[in-house]
């Protein structure tokens, strides 16, 4: 969610209406016995893409399950559509108990109907606090087209990493955060991906992933190949570094670092919202369904 409102998909979004389509999707949001789509669920991905996303979920789940609180996210926040039915969601947020190092952790995924096709966004947001100055995690899957992909994969830093040599060595250089990056970008179908937020390029670290896959027109087994073999290893690669070595790796902290760390974080989640969240969602699903999912987040973030 972070990087939402920066992405190339999202530049001359108007999604089609639809007035029959409406009426359905009115009655089916109303009726309590219709089934709504889980947040895990992942309903509109393509097969290797879903799997993905269901086994980093499970993965953070095993390791965190036992340190995270029950979701009290609404069901009509878990779950929702706009009036036209052109767009739908899901989001889920779960708190760290109070001896835990996680602030919350956040998935969702979006589908949207746009003049190119379907748009699919998928979130996984992982914030610590300040028990630990260990990075936060961010991954996010925006696919504009059956055969291409844009991909943010990081540890997002918590300190200045001129500052504190020491950080971007335990954190980025010993774990080989690069080569995730590196190899991705080996591959012909993978170029970088430079975002024209300069918030955001100031945000992610040294070694993010911030690629752009292209397999072209026709090229849907050869996208599913790359996402099944190359993506998906880079992906857990990441994310088993963020559960081994910044999960619960509590710290004391000096009141002055504890101070300037809260800052940055808090800095960051408001930006989230302010330029990302409350950008967008407005234009996809009504201000509000809009303003009822960023009321959620923001009680999640702690912000007003």
């Amino acid at each position: 969610m972070l990087t939402l409102a920066h992405c190339q998909p999202f530049s001359h979004l108007h999604p089609p209406l639809s007035v029959k389509r409406t009426r359905t999707r009115t009655r089916a949001s109303m009726d309590p016995t219709v089934s709504k789509p889980a947040v895990t669920g992942f309903p509109y991905l393509p097969p290797s893409h879903r799997d993905l996303m269901v086994d980093l979920l499970s993965s953070i789940e095993a390791r965190l399950g036992p340190t995270l609180l029950p979701s009290r996210v609404p069901p009509d926040v878990l779950y929702f559509e706009n009036q036209q039915g052109t767009s739908q969601g899901a989001l889920d947020i779960r708190s760290g108990a109070q001896d835990s190092s996680v602030d919350f952790i956040l998935q969702s995924w979006l589908h949207c109907k746009v003049p190119t096709g379907d748009l699919n966004i998928t979130t996984v947001f992982a914030f610590l606090n300040a028990s630990t100055d260990a990075p936060h995690l961010l991954m996010e899957f925006i696919q504009g087209s059956p055969t291409s992909l844009i991909l943010f994969m990081d540890l997002l830093p918590r300190k200045d990493l001129v500052l504190h040599p020491e950080y971007l060595d335990e954190f980025y250089n010993t774990t080989n955060l690069d080569k995730s990056r590196q190899d991705l970008n080996q591959l012909p179908q993978v170029s970088p991906y430079l975002s024209s937020s300069l918030y955001i390029r100031s945000v992610l670290s040294p070694t993010a992933t911030a690629v752009n896959v292209n397999c072209g027109e026709g090229g849907e087994s050869c996208f599913e190949e790359l996402i099944r073999v190359h993506v998906s290893q880079a992906a857990k690669d990441i994310v088993g570094v963020w559960t081994n070595k910044c999960v619960n790796k509590m710290k004391a902290l000096e009141e002055s670092e504890r101070v300037g760390l809260l800052k940055r974080d808090e800095l960051i989640k408001n930006k989230t919202v302010e330029i990302d969240l409350a950008a967008n969602l407005p234009r996809l699903f009504g201000s509000e369904v809009a303003s009822r999912v960023v009321a959620e987040i923001q009680k999640a973030f702690r912000i007003r």
